[in-house]
């Protein structure tokens, strides 16, 4: 974990999606550091957290993860903590909000998805035949998976720098608990827990996300009340690295 910042300013705590480490807010951060307090660190399991520490069972769930979330506030002895998750690092964000309401001022959710398979009207972005081949293809050749799915991820193929470098942190994380971790995430179904989110949500969403389509952005804003909803013009699913200035400008505003 790492804390940084305006020791005097609001708690923004940053959750980095799948595959990734607390590096890729850097852009976000930096614009943000003057005026608020930073605080960072990396799922266990990536980056540079401990690998030993890592428990199937424990992770086998994204409340496994929430829980770390709330680990960390209670023994950082924060409040009115701002969370901001990308990807499926805002569910974890909403499992911990859920489940502790006190400890949160609010969340930003970038680029979220309560779930990626198409279900009836809701549209998640993947049909039960292409998330089966997806996990298939996670469990037969990860590294291979994940040379091809970082750059559609990233999207912006006009600014190859960034594929190449969401490849290179995939390719860096153990295949075994990135197999899992990937496998937990795209198979879970937090659509009901957005209901009972209470804590004041901002939404951000590109208008151009292959993996979490506007649709999704639409749906969770609908199921959290009160929620705020902003689509910014720029494509990918990694905001925090493709767009960083977008994505600080949006949470400034929404914090006021």
């Amino acid at each position: 974990m790492h804390v940084s910042g305006n020791p005097s300013g609001r708690t923004l705590m940053f959750g980095h999606g799948f595959g990734c480490s607390q590096e890729m807010w850097r852009g976000v951060t930096q614009l943000l550091a003057r005026d608020y307090r930073i605080v960072l660190f990396d799922h266990v399991g990536s980056g540079g957290s401990n690998l030993a520490a890592y428990d199937h069972g424990k992770y086998d769930s994204l409340h496994g993860y929430a829980a770390d979330i709330l680990e960390i506030i209670e023994d950082q002895a924060l409040s009115d903590v701002v969370y901001i998750g990308h990807s499926v690092a805002a569910m974890m964000g909403v499992l911990a909000a859920v489940r502790d309401p006190d400890s949160f001022g609010a969340l930003v959710l970038l680029s979220p998805s309560p779930c990626y398979l198409n279900d009836g009207d809701y549209r998640g972005g993947f049909d039960q035949v292409e998330l089966d081949a997806l996990v298939d293809a996670l469990d037969m050749n990860y590294l291979g998976w994940a040379t091809a799915m970082a750059p559609i991820m990233m999207g912006n193929s006009d600014r190859s720098e960034l594929g190449e470098e969401l490849t290179s942190r995939f390719c860096a994380t153990d295949p075994v608990i990135a197999r899992h971790f990937a496998e937990v995430g795209f198979l879970s179904d937090n659509r009901e827990d957005l209901t009972r989110v209470s804590t004041p949500t901002l939404i951000i969403q590109s208008q151009d996300d292959p993996i979490a389509p506007v649709s999704v952005g639409t749906f969770v804003h609908e199921q959290v009340t009160g929620s705020v909803f902003v689509i910014l013009p720029v494509s990918g699913h990694c905001l925090n690295l493709s767009s960083p200035a977008e994505v600080a400008r949006a949470i400034s505003a929404y914090l006021g």
